[in-house]
């Protein structure tokens, strides 16, 4: 299946409108119930009769008229108000990536199975999204400016290699451009995007019409050269991004997913490797708290024995060789594994 497929469909309620039907007639509320022509459960056209006095001697009538369309859900013979619930809305979710669907989980949603290349960034807004991949700069350490945006890239996922700018976001959304993946953003340039300072826990709902995903960190931090390069590999392939995030409990992490679809011949013997990632000497890794946020390096030691932090607790740690030659020691939830 595509990325487009829908794989499940939904009826959402519609809105309620109470009608006090009571003061409509002019009757008492006891008396409501019996005055309705339609009956709980009914379903009702803008502008139909719902309800009808006896009026006087048969004479001076008055009639209560449904403002919606919808389903009459219950009438209260207490208040005198009739409860109309609107037309549903329906909704579709998705599949969001491409491949074959192997599992049903009722009530919840499904698995799709893809052999994929798989980046996570550190931070990012907006929702699912997807189109083909397209690299605009030369280098990682190249900023992402409004003059590299052109019409044709309207659909398609940019890369960009250090900074994004404010009003290149702009100009990306004015083109229709689905997604941005850059190095880094400043915090400034950010609240321009969302026209807030944004300060909750998650993202991923933002209305913004554009999703952007930095995979290292706030201010003027170039991509990963291994990312990069990756993501430079694929460039014209279709690619799905999510830029929800949560960094309190169950970190949640922007995802870029790229579907081989035969792209790459040893696609096998990646998405192995990927698997098979490990915690070991060697072992690439991201930091992902602070004070050394976004940092990539080398697992240089694996200490048995928990150590005491500064913090005065006690963790289990290891210590990162990390690219600019700095050694330093923290503890092993504050980092990631960074599989090739």
């Amino acid at each position: 299946m595509t990325a487009d497929q829908p794989v499940a469909r939904a009826d959402q309620p519609g809105d309620v409108f109470p009608i006090n039907v009571a003061n409509a007639l002019s009757v008492s509320a006891g008396d409501a119930a019996a005055a309705m022509l339609k009956q709980a459960g009914e379903k009702v056209s803008t502008g139909d009769v719902l309800a009808e006095s006896n009026g006087l001697f048969g004479f001076f009538r008055q009639t209560c008229h449904s403002p919606q369309t919808g389903t009459i859900e219950s009438i209260s013979s207490v208040t005198g108000q009739v409860i109309l619930r609107g037309t549903p809305r329906p909704v579709e979710v998705n599949a969001f990536v491409a491949g074959e669907v192997v599992d049903v989980l009722p009530g919840e949603g499904v698995t799709i199975e893809t052999e994929a290349a798989f980046i996570q960034g550190i931070f990012g807004i907006g929702g699912e999204c997807n189109g083909p991949l397209q690299v605009l700069v030369s280098s990682p350490d190249e900023d992402l400016v409004p003059e590299l945006f052109r019409p044709e890239h309207a659909g398609c996922v940019i890369v960009g290699g250090r900074r994004i700018h404010g009003d290149a976001v702009a100009r990306a959304r004015e083109l229709g451009v689905k997604g941005i993946i850059a190095g880094g953003i400043d915090d400034q340039d950010l609240m321009e995007i969302l026209g807030y300072d944004l300060g909750v826990a998650i993202t991923g709902s933002e209305k913004i019409g554009i999703t952007v995903i930095i995979t290292e960190g706030f201010g003027e931090i170039a991509m990963s050269q291994r990312t990069f390069s990756l993501l430079k590999s694929f460039h014209g392939e279709l690619t799905s991004i999510n830029g929800a995030t949560q960094i309190r409990a169950g970190v949640l992490r922007p995802e870029i997913v790229i579907p081989l679809m035969g792209a790459v011949e040893n696609s096998s013997s990646v998405a192995e490797r990927a698997v098979a990632g490990e915690l070991e000497i060697g072992a690439d890794v991201r930091l992902i708290r602070d004070p050394y946020f976004g940092e990539l390096g080398t697992v240089s030691e694996l200490p048995v024995d928990p150590q005491r932090l500064a913090s005065g607790s006690k963790a289990r740690v290891l210590k990162v060789r990390c690219q600019s030659g700095e050694e330093v020691i923290v503890p092993r939830a504050n980092v990631e594994i960074v599989v090739e």
